[in-house]
């Protein structure tokens, strides 16, 4: 297969697991970090800056999961912002 298919056909797979992620997020939740942890852990070993990126991110993941268990409506909006932030370092690293 040529590298521009490859490249064209991992892109593909990176955009469906961030998709995928993006709405692990909405749903948040201890198994929304599983499946998270589950779709990035094939990046970890990359990079040092992209493992600690998506260290980062599952850490904030854990702590929507968190604020969604003890029903702390307030901070859900700014826990879901903090996260998609995080995972936005983690795909420019991946570019």
């Amino acid at each position: 297969m040529p590298s521009g298919v490859m490249r064209a056909a991992q892109g593909d797979w990176h955009l469906d697991c961030f998709n995928t992620i993006e709405a692990l997020i909405e749903a948040g939740g201890a198994s929304a970090v599983a499946e998270a942890r589950a779709l990035l852990s094939q990046f970890k070993g990359s990079s040092q800056a992209l493992s600690d990126a998506v260290d980062e991110f599952l850490l904030e993941l854990m702590t929507l999961a968190f604020l969604l268990e003890a029903g702390r409506e307030a901070f859900h909006h700014s826990a879901r912002r903090s996260a998609r932030i995080r995972l936005s370092r983690v795909k420019l690293l991946l570019s």
